[in-house]
């Protein structure tokens, strides 16, 4: 069953464009740290908590992959079994109480939940709640869900009639695999990152490495496709083509999108960029030398905010993560990593406050956190 009883919920988000004197330079400067006024946990007890949103009113909403399920299964990524649940949903927090406003969505787990991919990010849009559910395999894979899984690997609209779908976008990458001439990259989509955008939303297929625009209709048009980057093999011999996999977007200086990269294997320590993408030019770098980003966002002074889930990089089985500030000179500021573990989502209220996902990679363990800085 799916529930949505948040009063806000349904009111149409305005996307400012943000201002910042200049671009920060990729040569950054070293990382300075700062200590954070407050971190403090608003909820807790959550199911992967990914991606955040912030209403008009203050409430805090997070996805939540959920903890799969009984099945159906599908093959999916390095040969593990992905096992179907209604476990998904979404949480609103506000004033020291959660409550579970969603339920009922879909979530794809391994058996022993070490892996679980759905709703993976929430946007609040002129058309309606809007919630990314992930795939993480082949398109055509998703077959062997049935009926069951039909709105895996879609962005869905979210009411009080339940969820449906509003854009397909692993159908579309079936069909249209765009990066499908890069080594190594056949057809693969994982619906992720998602911000609001005009009538509609804009959308990243963290699988397909490709950054689309979904109309007030659900209909689908890409706005960047993202290369392989060859990458050294660690282990020697020919370079690996690592691919892009972008994670986040969000809307930013001289309105255009801003997507953040983890990067896919071998993990590269610093190798991770966000990228700014102007509708009909090719992506620039905005800013570079960052470790397997999660989120982005800019703060209310208009500085770039980035969230590394795994700060000493995913193969360094070292599950603290990283938020840092990108000031506008281009230095850096580390902003919080004690207390961070394989944190996932990023928001931030328009009186500055952070909210960070936090254990977005555990079942019944995951956090909100509010962070509260001085400068």
């Amino acid at each position: 069953m799916v529930r949505l009883k948040l009063r806000s919920a349904g009111v149409a988000v305005a996307v400012a464009g943000l201002v910042v004197a200049s671009a920060p330079d990729a040569a950054a400067a070293a990382t300075s740290k700062i200590h954070a006024d407050r971190m403090t946990v608003i909820a807790s007890g959550l199911d992967n908590p990914r991606g955040l949103a912030v209403t008009p009113g203050g409430v805090v909403l997070v996805a939540e992959a959920g903890r799969g399920g009984q099945g159906p299964c599908l093959t999916g990524a390095g040969n593990q079994q992905f096992c179907l649940g209604v476990t998904g949903a979404i949480t609103a927090v506000r004033g020291g109480q959660q409550k579970r406003v969603v339920t009922g969505l879909p979530s794809l787990g391994t058996p022993t939940q070490s892996e679980v991919l759905g709703p993976h990010d929430i946007a609040l849009t002129k058309a309606g709640p809007l919630v990314s559910i992930g795939l993480g395999t082949d398109p055509q894979r998703r077959a062997q869900l049935g009926v069951a899984g039909a709105l895996v690997g879609q962005t869905v609209r979210v009411g009080s009639a339940g969820a449906s779908s509003f854009a397909d976008l692993a159908a579309w990458e079936g069909m249209n695999n765009p990066d499908g001439d890069q080594p190594g990259a056949g057809p693969d989509s994982n619906p992720y990152g998602l911000v609001p955008y005009r009538d509609g939303a804009v959308v990243t297929d963290a699988g397909g490495n490709t950054l689309l625009r979904l109309d007030r209709r659900g209909r689908i048009s890409p706005l960047a496709v993202f290369p392989t980057t060859p990458t050294p093999n660690p282990a020697g011999g020919p370079a690996i083509p690592m691919q892009f996999v972008p994670t986040t977007v969000t809307t930013g200086p001289g309105g255009a999108f801003y997507v953040g990269q983890l990067t896919g294997f071998p993990f590269p320590v610093g190798a991770a960029k966000v990228w700014r993408v102007v509708p009909g030019q090719a992506p620039t770098v905005y800013a570079d030398g960052f470790t397997n980003i999660a989120d982005i966002a800019f703060d209310h002074k208009g500085r770039l905010l980035v969230l590394e889930i795994f700060a000493n990089g995913l193969l360094s089985g070292d599950p603290t993560g990283a938020l840092i500030r990108v000031e506008r000179d281009g230095s850096r500021t580390e902003l919080a990593r004690d207390g961070l573990v394989t944190p996932t989502g990023l928001a931030v209220d328009r009186d500055g406050t952070i909210y960070i996902s936090n254990k977005g990679t555990m079942v019944g363990q995951g956090e909100v956190l509010r962070l509260r800085v001085s400068h």
